[in-house]
């Protein structure tokens, strides 16, 4: 069987590249992907929030030794895992994911541990084929050693044993026992004419292990079967053979079990990953799913990615009055990711009918410009933000999509390209929002960290209180996002302020908490609002999240949500109240407006309960 599909479990970087060689010896030259799956442990009383710092540092060690191996550019995704368990994280890992063959490293001590759980149980309760690996498989072995005396685990040691000789041009020596089991000798003598890497048959008259362990000086390395043998008060894990071979000899030994004695063919049982208490599952994700900008400031290898990936990407730079800002930032991302790297396909203004010159500027430097009410006529047209970038995905051509703000006076092509590194790294994210400092200015002066305050005083404990599962957001209202189109056409949008909280409470419930990533942008210094517009932010995005309430529980929370807010306002010797109507209209998935869906060649639009969520890639 092909193994197309090799994890290889590490907490140090050093393990993982002893084991690569192996593995890409035993994945076919025209397909197959390795994962290196790093695991990050911590102590049961610390929060799992604290191994941020940690995973980001593996990630970034097992991304340059996978940039080590030109010849599998593509095809060694480094993955992280946070835990205090880490074999039941492996095991979660397993269960949600397709996964042909596992490595371990082994240090040939039957009673030890691997990945802090023992040896029998790694063994009893692995799903899938393994293969524990004891010593430096750095070279080519030349001469393999494959006893078998007909166990359960015997056809995959042939398996494994025929593709390293095969990836290796190696030989293959045959050892059997005939004097055990003459059925099984006559059984494996026709191989050496069936398989030609197998060039010599040895058969073992005596005692097994004295046979091998005399065979053994005259190769390079043995592939055994891992098969146990009950009996006694403590059942060992391994059999005979194989705890004789580990004590004997230091020669390197690849032990091999089956998921289970099984037909070629036959479906591999699969489990489903245990539940983990909500503030658990947030500290989780937070350590792995939280990136920094700098991980992908590599702009040649996110290029490569792009290219070898085979998708376009667009950046939508939503406008209102930004004369002041729109020509710097729209120079700095074509000069950066348009002309010195190929990131960008396109760099499109929508404008929401400005009466400054911000359209002159954005023209006459070449960009297209659309104004969003003339988007998409037949449907109509609200005011707002939401609404600009909703209409936004029917002239935006790309796979990934890419929204910033752009009242920014310090912008940085980190903006664009920090929210494009993990959808390029990572096809289970289908969102990445960006955070970062945010002083505020007073004055003349800039105060560090005054920025954010809808986010920490309305929508952060909102969502504390009634979305938990997205509480590890650090700005959930931030304005730098970017997504994949076939995640952002399936959710509505609301129109005006509430269009941010909106997206992720339905990309959560649609698409769930994996699919949605964060990275740090450093920092951001823009215009900040008044306290009215502030209020009037935090009135509409109340009204989201109670409608959301609503949906998620089937209830009924008000007869009617209240669009007008009572303003105050003050003259010189009088206050007085000024009724504003707000409130967002919410624009159904774009993928459901039939032009969407001529334009862009999608089917009639799939009902969210027959979707598969991207978190089951985890």
């Amino acid at each position: 069987m092909p193994f197309d599909s090799i994890l290889i479990p590490v907490e140090e970087v050093e393990v993982a590249e002893s084991l690569l060689p192996l593995a890409r010896a035993l994945l076919p030259q025209e397909n197959g992907e390795i994962t290196l799956l790093g695991l990050v442990s911590l102590p049961p009383e610390v929060s799992l929030s604290h191994g941020t710092a940690a995973a980001r540092a593996l990630r970034q060690r097992l991304m340059a030794l996978a940039a080590k191996h030109p010849e599998l550019p593509l095809r060694v995704r480094p993955r992280i895992r946070v835990s205090h368990t880490l074999w039941e994280e492996v095991l979660h890992f397993l269960q949600a994911n397709r996964v042909a063959l596992m490595l371990l490293p082994w240090d040939g001590n039957p009673e030890g541990q691997v990945l802090g759980a023992s040896l029998s149980r790694v063994l009893r309760e692995a799903p899938c084929d393994l293969l524990l690996v004891r010593g430096p498989v750095g070279s080519p072995w030349q001469r393999i050693l494959l006893p078998v005396r007909g166990g359960p685990y015997t056809q995959l040691a042939l398996e494994v044993a025929l593709a390293l000789a095969e990836a290796w041009d190696s030989q293959v020596t045959l050892l059997h026992a005939a004097s055990e089991a003459r059925r099984v000798a006559a059984a494996f003598r026709p191989l050496a004419r069936q398989f030609p890497r197998i060039t010599r048959q040895m058969i073992a008259h005596g005692e097994v292990a004295q046979a091998v362990l005399e065979a053994l000086p005259h190769h390079d390395g043995i592939v055994i079967g891992a098969s146990a043998r009950p009996g006694g008060d403590r059942p060992q894990p391994l059999g005979p053979l194989a705890c004789a071979l580990a004590e004997a000899t230091s020669k390197p030994m690849i032990l091999v079990k089956a998921a289970r004695a099984f037909l070629p063919g036959q479906p591999r049982p699969r489990g489903a990953p245990a539940q983990l208490p909500i503030s658990v599952l947030v500290d989780k994700w937070f350590a792995e799913n939280t990136f920094d900008a700098e991980e992908f400031s590599d702009l040649e290898e996110l290029t490569a990615l792009k290219r070898a990936q085979g998708v376009t990407i667009s950046l939508g730079l939503p406008t209102l009055n930004e004369e002041a800002t729109i020509g710097p930032i729209l120079a700095i991302a074509r000069e950066t990711l348009m002309e010195r790297y190929p990131l960008l396909d396109e760099i499109v203004v929508i404008d929401s009918a400005s009466t400054d010159r911000t359209r002159e500027i954005a023209q006459a430097m070449g960009f297209p410009v659309y104004i969003h009410p003339e988007i998409l006529p037949e449907v109509g047209s609200y005011r707002g933000k939401g609404e600009a970038l909703w209409k936004s995905l029917y002239v935006l051509r790309g796979d990934l999509i890419v929204w910033t703000d752009t009242d920014i006076t310090n912008y940085h092509p980190r903006f664009i390209y920090g929210l494009i590194g993990p959808l390029l790294r990572s096809p289970r994210i289908g969102l990445v929002k960006g955070f970062y400092r945010r002083p505020i200015r007073v004055g003349e002066k800039l105060q560090a960290g005054g920025g954010g305050r809808v986010t920490e005083l309305v929508a952060r404990p909102l969502i504390n209180l009634f979305f938990p599962e997205l509480s590890g957001l650090i700005q959930p209202l931030s304005g730098e996002y970017a997504g994949r189109r076939e995640v952002l056409e399936q959710v509505p949008f609301f129109t005006g302020y509430g269009v941010e909280i909106g997206l992720l409470i339905d990309i959560l419930e649609r698409f769930g908490l994996w699919s949605i990533a964060q990275v740090d942008l450093q920092e951001r210094i823009h215009r900040n609002q008044d306290l009215e517009a502030l209020s009037k932010m935090s009135f509409a995005i109340i009204q989201v999240v109670v409608r959301r309430l609503e949906d998620r529980h089937k209830i009924q929370l008000l007869e009617e949500v209240n669009r007008s807010m009572k303003l105050i306002r003050h003259e010189p010797g009088r206050y007085y109240l000024e009724v504003e109507e707000i409130g967002d209209v919410e624009r159904p998935p774009m993928i459901t407006i039939p032009e969407y869906r001529e334009k862009f060649g999608r089917g009639e639009p799939v009902p969210a309960a027959s979707l598969s969520p991207l978190e089951t890639t985890r």
